[in-house]
């Protein structure tokens, strides 16, 4: 009698927690947002929100109407699809809510992948229509191939999780959609006879926007990989390989991008986060730390491979790394099944149509259980092909797949939703660094400029003056200075100390990265960035000019490049509004 309520309460455990994992994948539509919104453009930020929450709507309204009976309906057509149905109204008293819900949330995953990829040029109205499709057709055939009982779960093959059903197959449609989509305008560079000569970079608006959907989507990777466990101790071996293989594979990315672009690049770092997580989704049941450490490592490598590909091989535009993250690591992760699977793990189940257990080759299980792996993989690249080109070429016939090129300049926001800004009200500029003081902990801009050459000190801090004439030179002068936002409380001090009190600030973008500097976004040579600036007007007449421009050197002066210039102005007159007072005398309680 215990061990029947033992397992009674385990059966009810199990089943509240299979619950609370499907609000885990739920819950990871946010992460895929945040993500796609981060590494975009600040114009497009409204759009991205919009497909991520349509996604997960358009998503439910086909899996009630077609999916859910493709997916999981009676076998039919040799294990090939599940037959319609609409038990959900007809037989709701006894109806599988909790498998309803939770493959639900799957099905929104797959087509959440797409947007990434073709992100910042797509028409809303072609997206909805492609994942409607995805959820509606593509997902739960092959799905149900998998996880409904179809020819390849008679067959043996293994996807515990989704590397293969879910995360290949958003990834080929991420892949064949930005190919037939074309590039975002200026993303490649070509010559008079249109050859592609430079990939330019386009760096995310919000990195740690980036970074939040990277951290919501690890833990809801949790619910994702680890709420189909029917044990304690296969969830418990289910989280250590879930957390392994992307702590690896970030590891890898970080020592990799720090040692062949001569700093670890943040972007790609968190792409690798996410490539380790798609690599163990598949086998995260079936293989032991040994294993989880492995799949990390090409995983890490895997995503940097597959950026640098799509951009100097490919020739194809993924704003996000879609591709590289979830097709090129989707396909990693179905074929690590076959190589690391091991029968040591809890709860193990891998086995062929004839019961005989199934072993990866790395352990002494032969070919057999690899080769039932690029079987099924196979299979569901081929379905999944075929119908997306199908798909995406009726939407490019009817609808069109590409927004205008004034809608893609202006922003899908104020094109395609009337959003004038996903931020207003709000300032993207960074002005981090404006309320920093220098003291005693800190030497920040102590003997830098003394101890410089002269060489260096004309190649960082530029002065131009514009031309001037003897014969109308009043003795009044235009400082113009645009400096680093954070050394302009220094300025302002050196200022004031000189005798200017007078003086207009405002905030600007400017370029801070010159030709040949080699920074690098994701890989790609940045060539000019605009970042936050100040820039400060002052106008001197007793003060000589030269004083200006030496305490500002002095006060700006880092030896590297985005330093600031200083530009030099003739002044004709001066009229104070309050007084009437001209020329210098206009100037004499500024100075």
């Amino acid at each position: 009698m215990s061990e029947e309520i033992l397992s009674y309460v385990d059966s009810l455990v199990f089943g509240v927690w299979f619950l609370a994992g499907a609000a885990l994948v739920f819950w990871m539509q946010a992460g895929f947002a945040m993500v796609e919104t981060g590494f975009t453009r600040a114009k497009n930020a409204g759009n991205i929100i919009m497909k991520n929450l349509m996604d997960f709507c358009i998503g439910t309204v086909m899996f009630i109407l077609i999916g859910f009976g493709l997916f999981l309906g009676e076998d039919t057509l040799f294990g090939l699809v599940g037959m319609p149905n609409f038990n959900i109204f007809s037989h709701y008293a006894d109806f599988d809510w909790s498998g309803f819900v939770f493959n639900l949330v799957f099905c929104a995953t797959t087509a959440t992948i797409v947007s990434g990829a073709m992100a910042e040029r797509t028409k809303f109205i072609s997206y909805c229509v492609y994942s409607a499709v995805i959820s509606g057709i593509i997902y739960p055939v092959e799905a149900h191939w998998t996880w409904g009982g179809g020819w390849l779960a008679q067959m043996g093959f293994h996807d515990f999780a989704g590397s293969n059903c879910i995360h290949m197959v958003g990834g080929i449609c991420a892949l064949i959609g930005a190919w037939m989509l074309g590039p975002r305008i200026g993303k490649f560079t070509k010559d008079s006879n249109g050859k592609i000569t430079k990939v330019n970079a386009f760096p995310g608006h919000n990195i740690p926007i980036g970074a939040l959907g990277v951290f919501i989507l690890w833990l809801g990777w949790y619910g994702f990989n680890g709420a189909a466990a029917t044990s304690l101790d296969q969830l418990g071996d289910i989280f250590v390989t879930t957390t392994i293989a992307p702590a690896v594979a970030t590891v890898v990315c970080m020592i990799f991008t720090w040692i062949k672009y001569g700093k670890p690049d943040v972007s790609m770092c968190l792409n690798a986060s996410l490539a380790g997580l798609v690599a163990i989704t598949a086998p995260c049941d079936s293989v032991d730390a040994f294993g989880s450490i492995v799949i990390g490592v090409v995983a890490g490598l895997l995503v940097v491979f597959g950026v640098w590909l799509l951009d100097n091989v490919l020739r194809i535009d993924d704003p996000v790394g879609a591709v590289a993250v979830h097709m090129m690591n989707g396909i990693w992760g179905t074929i690590a099944v076959g190589l690391f699977s091991t029968n040591t793990v809890p709860g193990y189940s891998l086995a062929d149509a004839n019961g005989n257990e199934l072993v990866g080759l790395f352990y002494g299980g032969g070919l057999k259980l690899l080769g039932i792996q690029l079987v099924g993989m196979f299979a569901t690249i081929l379905w999944t092909v075929v119908t997306i080109v199908i798909t995406f070429a009726v939407i490019k016939a009817t609808l069109g797949l590409r927004a205008s090129e004034e809608e893609e300049l202006s922003g899908l926001d104020v094109t395609e939703h009337g959003l004038s800004s996903a931020y207003a009200g709000f300032s993207i500029m960074d002005i981090t660094g404006m309320e920093m003081e220098e003291n005693e902990n800190t030497d920040l801009g102590i003997g830098e400029y003394d101890k410089a050459s002269e060489a260096l000190k004309n190649a960082s801090v530029k002065v131009i003056k514009a031309p001037t004439y003897p014969e109308a030179d009043s003795g009044i002068h235009k400082v113009v200075i645009i400096a680093k936002l954070s050394r302009y409380d220094k300025l302002r001090k050196a200022m004031n100390d000189l005798g200017v009190t007078g003086m207009t600030v405002t905030q600007v973008m400017g370029c801070g990265i010159q030709k040949g500097a080699g920074e690098k976004y994701r890989g790609v040579e940045m060539d000019a960035t605009l970042l936050p600036k100040v820039k400060l007007e002052i106008v001197v007449a007793k003060i000589p000019v030269e004083k200006v421009i030496e305490t500002a050197k002095r006060a700006l002066f880092t030896g590297h490049i985005g330093d600031g210039k200083i530009f030099v102005y003739n002044v004709g007159k001066v009229v104070k509004i309050r007084t009437g007072e001209e020329d210098v005398e206009a100037l004499a309680d500024v100075e």
